[in-house]
């Protein structure tokens, strides 16, 4: 029953990332556990915080674009050198980076553009 509810939900940003319901895998360090799950769900300090203090979304320079976590991890061109040495694809999606087996470089390429510590 939940499933088919969850199958309804398609363009809900969860269910991209992990169409199946379940369980994730635990991650040991839970820092890190709590990074992937503020990426899955889309929701940081960085790409959030405005709304706390009523005021505006914080635009990409490059694309005129509100940031959000997909623009960060996958679109922005600004990070696209950082992207190549770290995650090294050139396709990728939000399941690629943080789904059920998230890329093991992930937290490196975060710290890498200055990310890290604003999640």
């Amino acid at each position: 029953m939940w499933q088919q509810l969850w199958d309804l939900q398609e363009q809900n940003k969860p269910h991209s990332l992990k169409p199946l319901l379940g369980r994730w895998p635990g991650v040991p360090v839970r820092r890190k556990d709590v990074i992937l799950t503020r990426l899955r769900i889309g929701h940081t300090r960085f790409t959030h915080k405005h709304l706390l203090f009523a005021d505006t979304a914080p635009i990409c320079t490059s694309r005129q674009a509100p940031y959000s976590v997909l623009h960060i991890l996958i679109e922005c061109p600004v990070f696209i050198f950082q992207r190549q040495s770290f995650i090294n694809a050139t396709f990728l999606s939000l399941k690629d980076v943080v789904g059920e087996n998230p890329h093991p470089k992930v937290f490196s390429f975060l710290q890498s553009i200055g990310f890290l510590n604003h999640i």
